[in-house]
């Protein structure tokens, strides 16, 4: 990636101003932050809001908060985005049975009756939104196929971005092992891709 698409240099342009820089970091992360979401969030939760939704209020709350982010590694983006979805989506399970929601989280985005609230991050034609859609829903598809323990190595290593090292510390299994069932679960995912 050239310096000036790099997620360290968005980042920071970002931090400078420039909204832009924000919508490429949107871009750059909206698919592997949707899986993420996904698996994070209870079949209840799924049932009662769309993912989009609280993918939406991740990325709000992180252009809020992004002056107090700090670029540590390559990884280090994504692991804040997954924290920050974290406390959204246990927000939003607390506020799941509610009725109503205040009038004012209903009208955070720019529109005729909040002029001054932010534009939405994305922008894109609907026919664009429904093809991204029908895509991610392949994809979930094919990763609800995988046994679980496969799922997870996989939404860890590669949605997460948690290195070997850090899954085997959190699942409470040794490098080798979580290693040989990353390697197992990617090429049971690739079989299931050649399928269909």
């Amino acid at each position: 990636m050239d310096g000036q698409t790099s997620t360290y240099d968005l980042v920071e342009r970002f931090k400078r101003g420039d909204t832009e820089a924000f919508s490429l970091v949107f871009r750059n992360y909206q698919r592997r932050l949707a899986v993420l979401v996904y698996y994070k969030m209870s079949a209840e939760l799924r049932g009662a809001m769309e993912v989009d939704d609280i993918l939406q209020e991740v990325f709000l709350a992180a252009a809020r908060d992004m002056k107090q982010f700090t670029y540590q590694s390559p990884g280090s983006l994504m692991g804040w985005l997954s924290r920050i979805a974290d406390h959204v989506i246990v927000d939003a399970a607390r506020y799941q049975n509610r009725e109503k929601r205040r009038t004012e989280e209903m009208l955070r985005f720019r529109s005729e009756s909040n002029p001054t609230g932010p534009e939405p991050v994305d922008s894109e034609t609907p026919s664009r939104l429904f093809a991204r859609e029908e895509t991610m829903q392949i994809l979930l598809k094919k990763l609800d196929a995988l046994p679980t323990e496969y799922r997870e190595m996989i939404v860890l290593a590669k949605f997460e971005g948690l290195t070997t090292k850090d899954i085997s510390e959190r699942v409470g299994k040794s490098r080798e092992n979580v290693a040989l069932l990353l390697h197992r679960a990617l090429k049971r995912f690739r079989e299931l891709e050649a399928q269909g």
